[in-house]
């Protein structure tokens, strides 16, 4: 007996009407169902009611004049067609019949076969299913919208960490193409060998990484500080792959990075004018007792050499504290719209002559059009010049080279790079502490004071270095310079 309540708009494909009323007096006999059954006995229109997804189900007999059920099936799929077809055919056929699945149809029929009960269960059947793929397919694309759209690099690998398949995010933080990446390793991407090792023992050992910092190197050859999990998943065939989220903190570690800087600056600033202070009182009567021991010793020659010794070290003194009030307080900026071109070309003039003595050779690289920024002129020259002292500095060989490049987008940029002696990853770190020096006489102040010349001037600065290969120096300012300029044109 059969039990119904099958609902389902039904559109019954035949170029034979006698076929057609057949299919649809036994589909109307199917007890306490409700179908709307529709006829269209023409190719064309056929294809154009599923590619509208006019119906809930579709019965298509095999023969369709010049061309086949299976030849509709296979249009009405590739135009988006997702509700469930059944094909017709007048006597069995294995091999349309598995044709016909793997294209996508839900049953084969043969008309000479067909019953109520068979109808029946072949329609509730390729509801149920349809359902099914409809739910699996919403799903599918739900992730996969939620994979392209998501601003972190998320990445399928096999286990030995080949690329599989990568979203836009990922192209757009490497540099490569998704083709590009699927010839590139995982592995291949780590810049320091302890954090390739550290991730490879965890993935292989434990088939977890969880929020791994590391660094990793795009196509360009920049180097982008990274948060990166990765898990060993299993796919349909029970196959090992890898499934990894990448989370870019390259830009939040440099706006940490700067924070600290200031909050040293403004720490050892405080220290230093207190200590001013309590060293200048002490100075101050030191020179008083001078000038009146010199009144009274002033016929001791022996007397009047010792006391221009002390008040001589008395004014070094002075003069020492005043750089260190001067490189600690924040510096009174003079702003004004100036040519970054013309900034540093001033800026290297300050410099020739050492550059000129040790025989360094100067590449210089402008963009055509200037480069305009808001900025305190003069500082900013003493804090080019310091940056391109240190580079000189830094060359021990015959073949030195130091390289300015200016760049006008996305920012506007300099760049100044040595091929000296390097700088360790550690004292990367306190580079820009006040008194950390590592020259021998040396006060530790040249670029403490650069810093915060550049960060008066709104300004950013980065350093990269690789020991025994050189120093690069990056200094950013925003483009919101150019919107001041044109404001103070037009007033």
């Amino acid at each position: 007996m059969i039990v119904s309540n099958l609902q389902a708009r039904i559109l019954i494909v035949d170029d034979d009407e006698d076929d057609y009323l057949i299919t649809s007096d036994l589909i109307r006999n199917i007890p306490s169902s409700g179908f709307s059954i529709n006829w269209c006995f023409t190719y064309k229109d056929a294809l154009e009611q599923m590619k509208n997804r006019a119906f809930d189900i579709y019965f298509i007999d095999y023969l369709l004049g010049a061309k086949t059920g299976l030849d509709l099936l296979k249009e009405a799929v590739a135009n988006g067609c997702e509700e469930p077809v059944i094909l017709l055919t007048g006597k069995g056929n294995h091999t349309v019949d598995m044709e016909a699945m793997r294209v996508g149809a839900m049953d084969y029929l043969v008309k000479g076969e067909l019953n109520e009960e068979k109808l029946e269960r072949s329609i509730r059947y390729a509801l149920e299913r349809s359902a099914s793929v409809k739910a699996l397919r919403a799903n599918e694309r739900k992730y996969r919208n939620m994979f392209e759209r998501s601003k972190d690099m998320v990445f399928t690998a096999d286990r030995q960490g080949q690329f599989k398949d990568v979203n836009s995010a990922t192209t757009d933080l490497l540099g490569y193409t998704k083709e590009e990446l699927k010839q590139i390793n995982v592995y291949d991407l780590f810049i320091q060998k302890r954090e390739e090792e550290r991730f490879r023992y965890l993935f292989t050992e434990r088939e977890e990484v969880n929020d791994l910092e590391a660094e990793i190197r795009t196509k360009q050859g920049d180097h982008r500080i990274c948060i990166i999990s990765a898990s060993l998943e299993k796919d349909n065939n029970n196959q090992d792959y890898m499934q990894g989220i990448v989370h870019d903190i390259t830009n939040l570690k440099k706006a940490e990075k700067a924070t600290l800087q200031i909050e040293k600056l403004a720490a050892t600033g405080r220290l230093v004018r207190t200590l001013a202070h309590e060293v200048r009182n002490p100075l101050n009567n030191i020179n008083l007792s001078v000038e009146h021991l010199r009144e009274e010793t002033a016929a001791n020659e022996n007397g009047s050499t010792y006391l221009e010794i002390i008040q001589r070290n008395s004014n070094r003194i002075g003069a020492l504290i005043t750089e260190l009030l001067n490189s600690s307080r924040p510096a009174e900026m003079k702003m004004e719209p100036h040519v970054l071109q013309s900034v540093m070309d001033e800026s290297i003039l300050d410099a020739i002559d050492r550059l000129t003595l040790q025989r360094i050779k100067l590449e210089i690289k402008y963009p055509d059009i200037p480069v305009i920024v808001t900025v305190d002129k003069e500082k900013l020259k003493l804090a080019f010049s310091n940056i391109l002292i240190n580079a000189t500095e830094a060359i021990h060989h015959k073949q030195g080279r130091i390289s300015v490049i200016i760049n006008a987008d996305p920012d506007h940029s300099i760049v100044i790079s040595d091929n000296g002696c390097g700088i360790s990853e550690e004292n990367i770190s306190r580079l820009f502490e006040p008194y950390f020096t590592s020259k021998r006489n040396g006060m530790g102040l040249g670029l403490a004071s650069t810093l915060n010349i550049i960060q008066s001037n709104k300004g950013t600065i980065d350093v990269k270095s690789t020991l025994n290969v050189g120093t690069s120096f990056i200094i950013t300012f925003p483009r919101n310079a150019e919107g001041e300029v044109a404001t103070k044109n037009e007033k």
